[in-house]
């Protein structure tokens, strides 16, 4: 057991970032595994379940985890221990995926894809409860200056593992079996549960916790909070733009199939994504500690050049060329991605403290579930026109987010040594 009473406050900061990055590495690792967006629609596609189910998994994986923060926010701030609010949110995690990869050893086809879309929402309920007490955790118990580069040192630290593990799959030279990818998803699992056993480690302030009941206007209240507050609402409208991050790399998918091939295996989408967070993490962690509002603007302007770039080649280039373009451009999309999370996350701990930081991690992230899926029904719409004009229509988000992003607060205080 560590001596808590004869550290100094910078060894007892250095004992709790070290175990802030295994604990929320992990946490990633496992939201790559069990992932809505390459793991699952794979495990479907090889298990036969019918399409429909596969259309659910983003936005219950996504909207799932952003829409009920705001009204958990106050039973969350009533709470003596923000710490045991994400173990429990990271073990939760754990036993659905569990139930994920168990579930395809034994069910196929309509049975398996309700099982694992009950399974996948209390997961994405677990990962928002985790979602509002991390960034509480991390405020505090790090200081301004050191954030980002903790924050890109867990999405290094759970990058790297996701690459061994794409590569990994990408030798097999073939596509896993359905019992392969449960074993997969067990592996997952057992991220999370680690997770919560080093998250137990953390030595965090204590607080009084008043009882409350939870927030049955939560959506007037983000509503109050976007009026009330300039440089909340100003975050919220940036943040929104910042979405080109997240909803592009689908249509870059489906652009290289409607060129003739396709963009890659699920070992290659898997490394892509592991890859990313392992160059991306620390980096951007160490400058979203100099202007995290720097970061958001110079990713987003380049995740729109790429993008742009894609669609040209797509259009003027020959297939043997886009076979090279289309994924360098899934990667760097993704490279991008890992930047904009570390920058947001670094900026909305440093913007505020205590429970109003609470309350903003809450309603911002409520209000994105919202505005997602908003986004993605326009994109969508959009789309019918093909996935190029979807791109264009990201990218121009993505010009406008960079540009509104220069116009944020600097709440950032420079890298602390």
């Amino acid at each position: 057991m560590a001596d808590f009473e004869s550290m100094s406050p910078k060894e007892l900061e250095k004992y709790n970032a070290s175990r802030f990055v295994w604990s929320n590495g992990l946490q990633g690792i496992g939201d790559q595994i069990v992932s809505a967006k390459t793991v699952l629609p794979w495990l479907f596609q090889s298990a036969g379940v019918p399409g429909f189910f596969t259309a659910l998994l983003v936005p219950i994986r996504e909207s799932g985890s952003m829409l009920p923060q705001a009204a958990l926010s106050d039973w969350v701030t009533s709470r003596p221990s923000r710490k045991n609010m994400w173990i429990l949110g990271s073990t939760i995690q754990g036993v659905a995926a569990l139930m994920i990869g168990l579930s395809a050893f034994f069910l196929k086809g309509i049975a398996l894809g309700i099982t694992v879309v009950v399974f996948l929402s209390i997961l994405a309920l677990a990962r928002a409860l985790c979602s509002i007490t991390s960034k509480d955790v991390q405020g505090e118990t790090i200081s301004k200056g050191r954030r980002g580069w903790v924050s890109g040192r867990a999405a290094a630290f759970g990058g790297g593992v996701t690459l061994v593990v794409g590569l990994g799959i990408a030798l097999l030279h073939q596509d896993l079996p359905s019992w392969g990818l449960a074993l997969l998803m067990i592996a997952g699992a057992c991220a999370w549960l680690i997770a919560s056993i080093i998250f137990r480690t953390i030595k965090t302030p204590e607080h009084p916790g008043e009882h409350k009941d939870i927030n049955r206007g939560w959506l007037r209240s983000c509503v109050d909070l976007l009026k009330e507050d300039k440089d909340f609402r100003k975050f919220v409208v940036v943040r929104s733009l910042l979405l080109v991050t997240s909803l592009s790399t689908a249509f870059i998918v489906s652009l290289a199939h409607s060129l003739g091939h396709s963009a890659g295996s699920l070992g290659f989408f898997i490394t892509a994504s592991g890859l990313a967070g392992l160059l991306g993490g620390r980096i951007s962690g160490i400058w979203s500690d100099a202007s995290s509002k720097r970061v958001m603007s110079w990713c987003s302007f380049a995740t729109s050049l790429v993008l742009v770039g894609v669609v040209a080649a797509a259009h003027f280039l020959p297939m043997s060329a886009n076979a090279i373009v289309l994924p360098l451009g899934f990667f760097l999309i993704n490279l991008f991605h890992t930047g904009v999370r570390v920058a947001r996350k670094t900026y909305i701990v440093d913007m505020a403290e205590g429970d109003q930081r609470t309350r903003y991690v809450g309603a911002a992230n409520s209000l994105m579930g919202l505005i997602l899926l908003a986004t993605g029904a326009i994109s969508g719409v959009i789309a019918e026109l093909g996935p190029s004009a979807a791109l264009i229509f990201l990218a121009t988000m993505g010009f406008i987010g960079c540009a509104m992003a220069t116009q944020l607060k600097e709440v950032s205080v420079g890298r602390q040594k």
